[in-house]
């Protein structure tokens, strides 16, 4: 039986790949579960169409990211200010999460998580490098973290 996958399912596919399988594990296993649905004309018609829509936001987001880097290329620093102690250790660490949101406040450039390379949380106050990523284009980031 020919089906779509609309998950991925590990051992048959990737989601939306079209696959052949049993009828009995079509039917009792992944059409049940909703994980895949039969494969009929106006079904893979639609596929394309939602592969399109899937590629053209794709390429948006990308062209979004590469003009957020832009703006970070032309010499942003981002400040965030933490509680620490006497020595400029902070309380608590700065990670991913916390510099895309103050990104976000602060300059209103959205980027996502896995786009930064941060090897560990930041700790300490004083001026930090974060370096971001987005598919080839690399770039850094000042990150100014002061104490509160």
């Amino acid at each position: 039986m020919k089906i779509i996958l609309l998950q991925d399912v590990p051992k048959v596919g990737l989601k939306y790949e079209v696959k052949n399988v049993s009828d009995g594990f079509a039917q009792n296993f992944l059409l049940n579960r909703r994980l895949a649905e039969l494969a009929t004309p106006k079904t893979l018609k639609n596929l394309e169409n939602r592969k399109k829509l899937i590629k053209e936001e794709k390429e948006n987001q990308d062209k979004l990211l590469i003009k957020n880097l832009t703006k970070i290329e032309k010499g942003i620093i981002l400040i965030i200010k933490e509680k620490a102690n006497k020595k400029g250790n902070l309380f608590s660490g700065i990670d991913e999460e916390r510099i895309i949101f103050e990104l976000k406040n602060q300059h209103q450039i959205e980027l996502s998580p896995e786009h930064l390379i941060l090897e560990k949380p930041v700790k300490t106050v004083g001026e930090q490098v974060v370096a971001i990523k987005v598919g080839d284009h690399q770039s850094s980031l000042k990150l100014l973290v002061e104490k509160e």
